[in-house]
Order: structure tokens, then sequence, then C-alpha cells
């Protein structure tokens, strides 16, 4: 039950067929949008089937680690209370957004994350662009099962919030209505979140709820032609390489510092960031 998210891989890819092709027979009409190139494609779709078989092995630790800390704990939350899943849903939902914000603010996060911002396009492939290394995203959920949420809860959670972020991952939606542009994660957040324009970087890191973003002053709405991808672009369809770039580019700038607070400096702080003397070799995105 909590792996929902396999289930829903072939729906994810046929929704990906049906906009590849829409773009195909109505491109007359669109000229303002990307839409699909083969090969940037044929990339995300191998770092997302990558993803999925690392995280096979992956689950299991993480399983592990949360059954200890929810048999540690005597705290309990009940799943028969249906107050418990509203609790579960902005729980998870609140963990996500810290997840994601640390991700752009400290290197040694972002070089996992920084593969979902690879692609100069924004379609439906992007959003199975995913992490080799998915380890990074295992502390931010520790404290669910420490204050009683049962781990398949937990897992079911992190699920749920993955599939919704599938379909924001369009230029084909431009707009919501207001109320629910006020509330939630939509398309038009999401592409200033992949954007590599300096008004956007950093900003919009909701999951479903783009409410933390408000309340953390972490939102920018759509105005300026969203520029996807890297303020330095990878320039290569290679998936090893798009995964692991990032972690090259980093330990060149941490081999290159000479002081040992520098060198741990270049793992906490920005991928923008870099000590005296240093030109960093990472992006930003």
């Amino acid at each position: 039950m909590a792996e929902i998210l396999y289930y829903a891989i072939p729906f994810f890819i046929l929704l990906l067929v049906v906009e590849a092709l829409s773009f195909r027979h109505t491109r007359e009409d669109h000229d303002d949008l990307i839409g699909y190139e083969p090969k940037d494609t044929r990339t995300s779709l191998l770092l997302g089937s990558g993803n999925v078989v690392i995280n096979v092995g992956w689950k299991v630790v993480v399983v592990a680690a949360y059954a200890l800390i929810y048999e540690l704990t005597p705290l309990r939350l009940d799943p028969g209370d249906w107050w418990v899943w509203v609790l579960l849903f902005f729980a998870d939902d609140f963990s996500y957004y810290w997840f994601h914000r640390v991700s752009h603010e400290s290197r040694f996060f972002w070089a996992s994350h920084v593969v979902h911002h690879s692609s100069r396009h924004y379609n439906l492939s992007t959003a199975l662009r995913q992490t080799w290394v998915p380890m990074t995203y295992f502390p931010f959920w520790l404290w669910m099962p420490a204050v009683g949420f049962e781990p398949w809860m937990v897992l079911l959670a992190q699920s749920w919030s993955l599939i919704y972020q599938f379909w924001i991952h369009t230029e084909r939606v431009r707009r919501l209505p207001w109320f629910l542009e006020a509330v939630l994660n939509t398309p038009s957040h999401h592409r200033v979140h992949h954007g590599s324009n300096q008004v956007y970087l950093d900003r919009n890191y909701g999951g479903i709820l783009i409410i933390w973003d408000r309340l953390f002053g972490t939102y920018e709405p759509e105005g300026e032609r969203v520029r996807y991808g890297l303020t330095k672009n990878i320039d290569t369809f290679n998936p090893v390489r798009a995964a692991f770039h990032e972690y090259i580019a980093m330990w060149h700038d941490v081999r290159r510092a000479r002081r040992l607070r520098d060198r741990l400096g270049v793992l906490y702080h920005g991928p923008g960031w870099a000590p005296p003397g240093v030109e960093s070799e990472g992006s930003r995105g």
C-alpha cells in the first residue's frame, strides 16, 4: 500500500505520451512552449528507472529505521482516527518543504537533487528525472514515526506527494483558478522553481501545498519567461554524468580549498558558494 507510487508508473508513461503527442499535433499554436526533445526525454526516463531500482533496496533500510523508531517511542497516533490523516497530510508536506529547501541551500544535499533540475525542458518526463542517491531525504521524515505515525503511513504519504507532483511538471497548464493557486503547488508555481532566472532561484519548494513558501518567505509568482535548467548547464544526455556531475564538481572544490573550515563550507553552504581563491564548479537551479 505504501508503494502505490510504483503502480502509478504506467499512468505516468501514458500521460507523458499523450502530452508529447499533443505538442506534435498543435505545434503551430504553441510556439512559445519548449515541448519534448527525444534525447532529453530518454535521459529522464533512464534516470527515473535507475531511481526505482535503487529504491527497491534502499526502502528496506528506510522501513527498518522507521520501524525501529516507532517501536522505541511510547507515542501512538491511531490510523482509525480521521484527524490523524489530516495531521499526516500536513506533517508530510511540511517535511517535504524542508527537505526540498535544504536540498537547494546546502550543496551536500544539492548534489543529489540537482539531477532533477538538469533538463532544459519542462514536461512530464522531467518529473521522472530523479536522483540515484535518494539517501539524502532520509533525515527529514524521521520525526514522524517518532511522534507516533505508523511507518506504513509515512511511506504512503510520501507516495501520494510524489504522485501529485508528477502533473505539475508541464507547460500545457497555464494557471488554475486563483483560490487553488493560493493554496496548492501548481504548474505555474513549479515552473518558477525549475527556472534558472536570477529572480526564480531558490523559490517555491512546496510539495502539494504552496502555503509553506508563503509562510517562510520563499514564494515567487510566475512572471518573466522561465529559463529552465541550471546556471551552468551540463550539456550532456549521459544519465551517469547527469546523476553524479555535481558530486565530481563538489569534490574538485573541496580539494582546492586550503583550510578544513573552507572544505566543510563547500559541503554546508549553497551551490553558489566558494571559499576565497576558489572558483566554484557548482551550478544552481
